[in-house]
């Protein structure tokens, strides 16, 4: 499985940014599939995460009712809409595959869950 990600870019504060992680491979719809983020000195961590089907979501409480985790799965893709970004949301953010499609936001929102990521897309929020 190969993920790409891209959408980030310099934005104000309380503008919005989306972020899309395409994948390949054909089971696409069976992997659930989320997005870490990592500021420059800190470790990597959990930001949303979504099940294969698409019908769960999970969230960081840290961006809950501001970002929102979806999928089309006809388009092998992940998407990450971010809005009312504030400077504290500046980071690389990758997206990664769940092969398993775990349940639950412990499970889903460890790293060690996912086996395969992205090379991360850099979000830079001006204050």
């Amino acid at each position: 499985v190969q993920l790409q990600a891209s959408g980030g870019g310099l934005v104000q504060a309380g503008g919005s940014l989306r972020l899309s992680c395409e994948a390949s491979g054909r089971t696409f719809s069976s992997y659930g599939m989320g997005w870490f983020r990592q500021a420059p000195g800190k470790e990597r961590e959990f930001v949303a995460a979504i099940r294969g089907s698409g019908g769960i979501t999970y969230y960081a409480a840290s961006v809950k009712g501001r970002f929102t985790i979806s999928r089309d799965n006809a388009k092998n893709t992940v998407y990450l809409q971010m809005n009312s970004l504030k400077a504290e949301d500046t980071a690389v953010y990758f997206c990664a595959a769940d092969v398993e499609d775990s349940f639950g936001i412990a499970a889903k929102s460890r790293p060690s869950r996912y086996e395969y990521w992205g090379q991360g897309t850099l979000v830079t929020v001006s204050s």
